[in-house]
């Protein structure tokens, strides 16, 4: 019985602590989403392929485009819900 209590009372004061910890957002990754290579074009090539070229890199662009802003934005939103819940 006598071991019971002294077991109870090493367990319940293990988990305290008078030291406050704190945890800090991550850091936003030097890396951000990778982007696919845009589409170059040959010397001697048609203006129909010429501008179907044009078409897709100008697509590709702004995919990519959307794609890293949402990605900062929702790195801003978690952050800034992070630092509000402290």
């Amino acid at each position: 019985m006598r071991a019971y209590i002294i077991a109870l009372a090493f367990c319940v004061t293990g988990c305290s602590t008078t030291v406050p910890v704190t945890a800090k957002f991550p850091e936003r990754p030097k890396a951000t989403p990778a982007c696919p290579q845009l589409e170059t074009v040959k010397e001697d090539v048609k203006i129909s392929e010429f501008i179907n070229t044009v078409t897709k890199n100008y697509g590709t662009y702004y995919e990519c485009a959307v794609k890293v802003d949402t990605w900062n934005e929702w790195y801003e939103t978690q952050k800034r819900i992070f630092e509000s819940v402290k």
